[in-house]
């Protein structure tokens, strides 16, 4: 059975069962400070079962996208190495929020996987909670008995607390679990060793394929547990694992989810991949083997991200992206032979295999394929440059073993894998001091999650009940109580209090706009708000100090200005949106944004560096929307399918309800939760500050409206006005300045011609002071000649010799520099080497440099040694 059809069944099954389906959420999280990722298929259900709001049906189904890489589940080091971990996988789900539980979760399980399936009975087993007397949670005795209908008591399991006791995190809804294992080994193998005895013991042909978790507990802060006012069913099945034993293989890697992107890699690299069925294989094959896993895997997982609007960085999720996709690089690069981007090739069979469940890679799979070439090649000079920076380290390793903080370095600062430092290592003849790297990357580590440790105590509940609500869109101050709060203490922010209000004017960070401040006010104090997020549903004040009466009544004040900036900025991303469509074309997509008081910042899709002209174009375009004064046709409750059929724009890597709030400017038309202007004209003007590439096929534009555009014109009239007296003030600035740039051109050339006739005459006194030393016509001094000067002089006498080692030193600012020049001839019959020599004498300087064998600079920072530099050039030639 294909793994379109099998995916397929299980949403028909559960459809009947009276289940909504729905579509996966995007892996990764924009508005969740919890997570960077979808880890499991609950994680874009979590306000529902934590009772912060509704579901649109309290029966769900779906097939989420997963990507487990950092953090509580981390499966990444795994990766390749087995048959069934992944980074990226499918989790296929079904859900009851406070309707079924274990009966029908149970019942229903074993009726797809034996009946719809028919998988063999025989090859299942399951596993019940076996119980915790220390937090004084019994054995499942429910579910065992359950199990018990269907499996015969010597196939059922009791799980400890690892294996079968779900959490969300170290705080929330938690419960038992019951897994579904199946034993995938030949009958032979059966028959020799019970599957009962490999359940969770690691074996790649004993493996979970189905985890029912039966939510009713919450977990404190303090590690309590607490019982939940409903019970809920959370269950998840590996898809990847399922096909594995629906297509009769032992490896996840042998089923058509993989077999596709594999077959590429051979087509590409003219290496073979030799599948699960062939048992005696040599290690260089293995190695081939691990790494074709490896980039089919990371691809997957890189190739969703970017087109749910995660690109790589150095930081947060897209460090984590990046990361990933270095691996796959890396990997291919050392075992594949492959020395030229070719990852981005794969994304092309990614869109066949997986566009008809997943639009989003169809759509997106241009940008995609683009940015994954883009990081190969950039990570690929990255290898290049650490393969040169590792053979300086062994130049000047004493005896045969590396220091592992300098292995650390290179991989810290530059991105060297630490493996393949080893591996390099080991085939010059050197070891790595392995336990020095594990010093310097835990001393890292430690320093890092210092930085980031976080303590979150439990809400205390003042108002219970979904009582929260956010007026913002309509007013500014309102009166407000506080319906929850909590303290949170990290090493990074200090000791902060988190407060939920009834019905909050503040709007909370979200859609790339920046969360309000302002004030909670009551008669006796005022508490600034420093920013508002959202979390689970939540709105979340952040304070430092928690009011005196708690349980009083404020007055919630949004900072107005900064509010009506933020606003004026937030309308023209949506006009900016339209102009880049209209004038660059339709293929522009938004791709990320920002949204401050400040200031406002826009990633889209291009291919191509916007043209000045373009750019003015862009600007001139919006501003005569402002200039149109359109007003805001705001709609708050429009059915998504009809909002997107009337034209508005949803972007892809959001998550939207059924139901969406659409804002219309003439003819810009988006989906948009953000705060907005009534007007265009409340914008005043709009004016472009820069325009970048922030990675392949996506460029920013950065650009002011409303007050900053009013400060930067009256700063640009300022800096003119100066330009003016400057000059003495002349009728026409602009040719007054022409005139000056021409004439300074003039003096620069006569200059460079005086100082060429100096090195020339220069020339003639230096060569009565050459030296010859070892056949070598040797000369060392300090010449009054900048950087060019100096290098002309150099040239000049090595025309008349052939046997020339010279190095000049200069001053220039106050910056000193040493040139070196070394005539070919001697370069191989005397073993002297330019760039060697100047990093050398570069130290006395406090500098640096390098160039080629025969002509190499540095610059340093320290004038007083050039004596010592000077009198050291002649060590060489000793």
């Amino acid at each position: 059975m294909k793994s379109q059809e099998i995916r397929q069944k299980f949403l028909n099954f559960f459809e009947e069962k009276g289940h909504l389906i729905v579509p996966s959420a995007p892996i990764v999280l924009k508005d969740d400070p919890t997570l960077m990722f979808n880890n499991s298929g609950m994680a874009q259900f979590k306000e529902y079962f934590l009772g912060n709001a509704t579901p649109k049906s309290k029966r769900i189904a779906d097939t989420q996208k997963c990507l487990r890489v950092s953090g509580k589940h981390n499966d990444l080091e795994d990766v390749g190495f087995d048959t069934y971990h992944h980074t990226m996988f499918e989790m296929l789900g079904n859900w009851s929020f406070g309707d079924y539980f274990k009966k029908e979760a149970i019942a229903w399980a074993w009726e797809f996987l034996t009946e719809v399936l028919k998988l063999e009975k025989d090859r299942l087993y399951v596993s019940v909670f076996e119980g915790n007397p220390v937090e004084n949670v019994p054995f499942d005795q429910e579910a065992f008995d359950l199990w018990k209908q269907y499996v015969s008591e010597d196939r059922i399991i009791m799980g400890n607390k690892k294996d079968n006791f779900w959490e969300m995190g170290d705080q929330g809804p938690c419960g038992p679990c019951s897994e579904i294992h199946i034993d995938l080994r030949t009958d032979a193998e059966r028959a020799a060793v019970s599957g009962f005895s490999l359940v969770n013991a690691d074996h790649p042909q004993v493996v979970e394929i189905w985890n029912n978790v039966f939510m009713e507990f919450n977990r404190k802060a303090d590690g309590s547990l607490e019982k939940l006012p409903a019970q809920h069913v959370d269950t998840g099945m590996g898809f990847e694992r399922l096909c594995m034993a629906m297509q009769g293989v032992t490896s996840n890697y042998d089923t058509d989810v993989f077999t596709p992107l594999i077959r590429k890699v051979e087509e590409i690299t003219g290496l073979k991949y030799t599948d699960n069925t062939v048992k005696d294989i040599t290690e260089q094959q293995n190695k081939i083997n691990i790494a074709i896993r490896v980039v089919v895997d990371h691809v997957r997982a890189v190739a969703f991200a970017i087109a749910d609007g995660q690109l790589p960085s150095n930081n947060g999720a897209g460090y984590v992206i990046r990361r990933i996709l270095r691996r796959a690089i890396r990997y291919g690069f050392t075992f594949l032979g492959t020395k030229e981007p070719f990852i981005y090739q794969l994304v092309d069979v990614l869109a066949v295999q997986m566009g008809a469940f997943f639009p989003e890679i169809v759509a997106q799979k241009n940008l995609v394929e683009n940015v994954i070439k883009e990081e190969e090649a950039s990570f690929l000079r990255t290898l290049e440059q650490g393969l040169h920076l590792l053979d300086q380290v062994i130049e000047k390793t004493n005896g045969k073993v590396v220091d592992g903080a300098k292995a650390f370095e290179l991989y810290d600062t530059f991105g060297f894998p630490i493996d393949l430092t080893a591996l390099i290592l080991r085939e010059k003849g050197f070891e790595l001091d392995e336990a020095g790297f594990e010093a310097a990357m835990n001393e890292q580590k430690t320093r890092s999650r210092a930085a980031s440790e976080v303590s979150t105590d439990d809400w205390t509940v003042l108002i219970s009940g979904n009582v929260e609500q956010f007026v913002g869109y309509d007013q500014l101050e309102n009166q407000v109580k506080i319906t929850r709060y909590r303290k949170v203490d990290s090493k990074k922010d200090g000791k902060l209090f988190q407060l939920v209000l009834d019905a909050t004017p503040f709007y909370p960070e979200g859609g790339g706009q920046v969360g309000d401040s302002g004030f909670i006010v009551s008669a006796n104090e005022a508490i600034p708000v420093i920013d508002t997020k959202k979390e689970n549903n939540l709105i979340l004040h952040i304070v430092r100090a928690l009011p005196a009466n708690i349980e009083g009544t404020f007055t919630a004040k949004v900072d107005v200005e900064a509010r009506q900036q933020s606003m004026a900025n937030h309308s023209a991303t949506h006009l900016l949106h339209q102009a880049l469509r209209t004038i660059l074309g339709t293929h522009v997509e938004q791709k990320g944004s920002l949204v401050a008081p400040t200031h406002l910042r826009f990633d889209f899709s291009h291919f191509a560096k916007v043209t000045e002209e373009e750019l003015q174009l862009v600007e001139d375009f919006v501003n005569a929307r402002i200039h149109e004064q359109l007003p805001l046709i705001e709609r708050r409750s429009i059915p998504f399918n009809q909002a997107v059929a009337e034209g508005a724009m949803a972007l892809f890597g959001e998550k939207y309800g059924d139901e969406v709030r659409a804002i219309r400017f003439g003819e810009s038309m988006e989906l948009c939760g953000g705060t907005h202007v009534q007007n265009t004209a409340d914008i005043w003007q709009f004016k472009i500050v820069s325009e970048g590439a922030v990675a392949a096929g996506i460029r920013r534009i950065e650009a002011i409206t409303n007050k900053a555009a009013r400060a930067f014109y009256a700063e640009q009239e300022h800096t003119l006005k100066e330009l003016k007296g400057v000059l003495k003030n002349p009728q026409d600035t602009l040719k007054a300045v022409v005139a000056l740039q021409d004439e300074n051109a003039k003096l620069k050339k006569q200059v460079e011609q005086l100082l060429k006739e100096k090195a020339k005459n220069l020339k003639g006194e230096l060569k009565g002071q050459i030296q010859v030393i070892n056949e070598v016509a040797f000369l060392a001094i300090e010449v009054d000649l900048d950087a060019n000067g100096a290098k002309d002089l150099a040239y000049e006498l090595g025309n008349e010799y052939t046997n020339l080692y010279v190095v000049f030193g200069s001053v220039a600012n106050d910056k000193p520099m040493l040139t070196c020049y070394v005539s070919k001839e001697i370069v191989e019959t005397k073993g002297l080497n330019a760039g060697q020599i100047v990093r050398e004498l570069g130290k006395y300087i406090q500098g640096g440099g390098g160039g080629q064998a025969f002509f190499a600079t540095a610059g340093g920072k320290n004038p007083d040694g050039m004596k010592e530099a000077i009198s050291h050039a002649i060590d060489f030639l000793k």
